[in-house]
This record gives structure tokens, sequence and C-alpha cells, in this order.
């Protein structure tokens, strides 16, 4: 019998991921049959896991190189080279964002995938517990009904025609083409173990996968959830959600380096049983069915006989002679024994239900439908099972990229928020154009000497009149005083910030400490050159 699958082919990934070399932990090739039940395989998918444990290990090693390079090189930065790290931080946050939402976008089309594959393929299971449900209950109903009711009516039949040898000849005959069905309907192979089989393996998959969709969308939530955190970080310059966001980094880095190696062990895994099933199928059968009705069931090829059609036909015959038995024991025997109408018109009801069993048990034992179920099992592991997995192994590769980005900017950015803050730590308190000046809280310190901003006559230590006049300079102050009338007619206070910088003798606006102590090292020819503004 010819074995050639024009109805399935396996598709080219499936080929690919079955190429993939099997290696044991003993790191021994082996063969790339599917066999889950021998050790060796099953360590060459724990292999693939553990090729996923050292991309983690490398992966972590890298960033900690990173970290301790960029914690070691603590030099002084100059504006420019800031100004560069601060572009860095901003295109690795960018690109991080970016590749972290591709990859949740590719997650959720792969967890999509794999799950209507699997929907598929339980469907399938649920449906051939159901055609095979079938057959055994119209097996199971035939023959008691041929074993208790007929030989019911048989027997009570064969007390009223006692006295006519001929019609209890007739009922004798009954009885053996009664038995010839039983005989047949033995025949027939149990399917009942099949059956609970495969309700139980539909179940069990059903449960795993709604566990594994399930784990996978939290996945997804807690990857995108991570990456708008660190964004939000950043744009707040929050150090503490930085360092949060930077251990959950590092978690669902775990996490995705994790979810590649199930997913690549599984992919390989299935692949090997997409390549060959039907090889897979007639192992696991061998010894429980016959191999000729896997053969029928598996490739249901026109050319194949059907096993079961000579018991059916034999069945067929038997009840179609049963039939004119009782037919002519209508015609003939009623009016000589009207009591055995009653019996005969049973018989002739079981005979007439019979036959409806025997069309429906020949409908479900046509390979069709099962082979339908078994093309659609396929179709839904190989093809979209096996597509979703590899989605979801890319899934995992750029997520674990966006995190490693997301890992390296975002202690660039702590150093740079810190350092900003330092630099603001380190400004001068007394510094008249420090903004902290002009702040209620940096005039808490008692013992702080009252120093005239030059920016505001409206700061916190007073009101505009608490303040001495300035020295008389009718040039210099002429400018000034107009600014300031033209305020006051606007409603605002007359403030010093926009008042033009020419004849108030102010520093420049880059103004340093080291500039200020220069300022106030001035000569006294330069203090009277320039007036009494600039005294505290």
């Amino acid at each position: 019998m010819s074995s050639e699958r024009v109805d399935y082919i396996a598709p080219w990934w499936a080929y690919w991921l079955h190429n993939f070399p099997h290696i044991n932990l003993r790191f021994q090739s082996i063969d790339n049959s599917f066999k889950p039940e021998e050790e060796n395989y099953q360590q060459s998918l724990i292999f693939l896991g553990c090729v996923a444990a050292a991309g983690l290990g490398l992966n972590l090693l890298g960033l900690a190189i990173y970290l301790s390079v960029l914690c070691c090189c603590r030099k002084e930065e100059e504006e420019d080279s800031k100004k560069g790290n601060s572009c860095c931080v901003t295109w690795s946050a960018v690109a991080a964002g970016l590749i972290s939402c591709v990859a949740v976008g590719v997650g959720f089309y792969g967890n999509s995938e794999t799950n209507d594959g699997v929907y598929q393929l339980t469907y399938s299971l649920y449906n051939a517990n159901h055609t095979l449900g079938g057959v055994d209950s119209l097996v199971t109903n035939t023959m008691g009904s041929m074993e208790s009711g007929l030989k019911q009516h048989l027997a009570r039949l064969d007390e009223i025609f006692a006295t006519r040898g001929d019609y209890v000849q007739t009922l004798h005959f009954m009885q053996q083409m009664a038995d010839n069905v039983i005989k047949q309907l033995l025949g027939l192979p149990d399917l009942d173990q099949a059956q609970v089989d495969l309700a139980a393996i539909a179940d069990q998959t059903s449960y795993v996968e709604y566990y594994r969709w399930l784990t996978y969308l939290l996945l997804l939530i807690l990857d995108l959830v991570i990456c708008l955190v660190a964004c939000l970080g950043l744009a707040k310059q929050s150090r503490w959600l930085l360092t949060t966001m930077m251990v959950f980094g590092v978690l669902t880095l775990v996490l995705s380096w994790a979810s590649l190696g199930a997913d690549l062990a599984s992919a390989v895994g299935t692949s090997d049983f997409c390549v060959a099933p039907d090889k897979y199928l007639m192992n696991q059968t061998k010894g429980l069915i016959s191999s000729d009705i896997v053969h029928y069931y598996v490739y249901c090829s026109q050319t194949l006989r059907n096993p079961f059609q000579q018991s059916l036909t034999i069945f067929q015959r038997s009840l179609t002679t049963m039939q004119i038995q009782i037919q002519g024991l209508l015609q003939f025997a009623v009016p000589l024994f009207p009591t055995a109408e009653r019996d005969l018109m049973g018989i002739q009801h079981l005979l007439n239900s019979s036959e409806a069993s025997l069309h429906q048990l020949t409908a479900l034992l046509d390979c069709r439908g099962l082979n339908k179920d078994y093309l659609d099992a396929l179709v839904g592991v190989c093809y979209d099972g096996v597509e979703g997995l590899l989605y979801l192994c890319l899934f995992s590769v750029l997520a674990a990229c966006a995190f490693s980005a997301m890992l390296c900017a975002i202690p660039r950015a702590w150093r740079q928020i810190a350092s900003r803050e330092r630099d603001y730590d380190d400004m001068d308190e007394e510094d008249p154009f420090n903004p902290r000046a002009r702040r209620p809280g940096s005039q808490s310190n008692p013992n702080h000497t009252n120093v005239h901003s030059f920016c505001s006559y409206s700061s916190s230590m007073g009101s505009q009149s608490s303040l001495p006049p300035p020295a008389a300079q009718a040039v210099s102050n002429a400018p000034v005083s107009e600014y300031m009338n033209q305020t006051a007619l606007f409603g605002g206070n007359p403030r010093y910030e926009n008042v033009p910088l020419i004849g108030r003798g102010s520093p420049p606006p880059s103004y340093s400490p080291s500039m200020r102590a220069t300022y106030l090292s001035m000569t006294e020819d330069q203090i009277r050159h320039f007036g009494n503004d600039f005294q505290a």
C-alpha cells in the first residue's frame, strides 16, 4: 500500500527546525526522530533550553562588564561630552522603547497563533472522540438488543410454535443469524480505550494551553508596563523610578531568555513530530489497534480497502435474512398462532432499529470523518502552532535586546541626574544669581547676611519700600527708573530681571564663584567709579 501523503505537507519551518542539531547532555549527536519517551531525545530538548540559559549568562555578563566600566570610569566631563552622553541616553531609550513595542506586538500575534493552533488540535481531538464514542455506543446497543431482546422473543415463539417443527427450525435459523451478527460486532476493534485516551489528551492539552496563554499575556503586559514606566522615569528624571525599573528589567530579561528556551525546545520537538506524524501514530497504536486500520484512517485513499467492510457486509446480509424470515412468519404463522404476532412484531422492530444502527455505524467507520479530524489537528499544530512558537521566540529575542538597551541607558541617565544635582548643590549660597537665593527655604538661616539681589527688588527679604534707595546717578539710573515706572503702570512689580544691563554694572550672565571672587576683589577706585550699587 502506498504511504505517500498528497493531502498533508509539513511546512518549511518544520523541516528547518527538524534539522536543528539534536545533542544530548553528554554532547552526543542523536537521531532527530520524534521519540519523546526516550531519555536521549528528552535531553536533546533540554540541551536547547541550556543554550538559552548560556545566552542569558553571556547577556548578564556583558551587562555586568558594562556597568563595571561605567562605574569605574568617573572622570570629569566637559560640557560637550555631557551633551553627547545625553544624546546617547536619549537614543538608547528611544531604541529600547521602539524595540519593546515591536516585541510586544510580535508576542501578541505569536501567542494568538499558538492558541489558535492548540484550539484546533483540541477541537479535532474532541470530534474524533465523539466519533469513536458513537461507534462504541452503536456496537454496544446493537449487541445488547441482539443478546437480550431477540433471545427473549425467540424463546417465547419457540414455546408457541412447539407443535410446528418447520416454524421452530426457522426460529433456530434466526438465532444462528443473530449469533453471527454478534460475532461480527465482537470482531470490530475495541475503540473504547482509544476514546478515553483522546479525551484525556484533549483535556490535558486545553488545561496546559490556558495557563501558557495566560502566562504569556501577563509577560507581555509586564514588558509594556516596564517600558512605559522607564520612559516616565527618564522624562521625570526620577532616580527611584529608574532604579525600580532596572530591577524589573533584569527580571524581565531573565524571563525573556527562559521563554526563549522553552519556546525553542517546544518548536523543535513539535517540528520533529510534524515531519513524520504518521510513523509516530502507528508506533503509538501498535498492540492496541491493527496497523491496517490505522493505515486506513491515516491515509484514507480510495485504493485502500475498508478493513470493516467484510464485517459490515455480513452484518447487513444477516439482518436481511432475518427480516425475510420474519415476513414469512407474519404471513403464514400468525393466522395459525395469533398470539405470536406480538413477539414477531417486536423482532421486526428490533431488526429495523439494528439496520438503522448499521447505516450509522457504516458512516462513522468511514475513513473520511476521522481522517479530516486528523488532518485538521496536524494543520493546527504544525502550521499555526509552530508558527506561533517561532513568533514567540522572536518576541523573546527582541525583548532581551530591548531590555539590554534599557539596562545600559538607565545607569547613564542615573549618573547624569546625580551629577546635575551635585552641581546644583555645589552652587554658592550667597550668589545673587542662584535661584535658591530667592527661595524662602534658602533664607531660613538667621545668621545669613541679607544680600540685595541684582535680579529683583521684590524678593522675599522685603518690599520695595523697605530697601535703601540706591545712590543718585541720574545718567545710569534714568532708563531703570523709566522702566520701573512703566512696569508699575501695568500692575506688575518692578523687577530687575528684564531691565537692560547697561548702567547697572552687572556681571555677565555666566556667573560663577570664581568670577564672583574676582568681582568682590575690586579696588576702592573701581568701587567709587561704579557707585554703591554692589555693596552688600
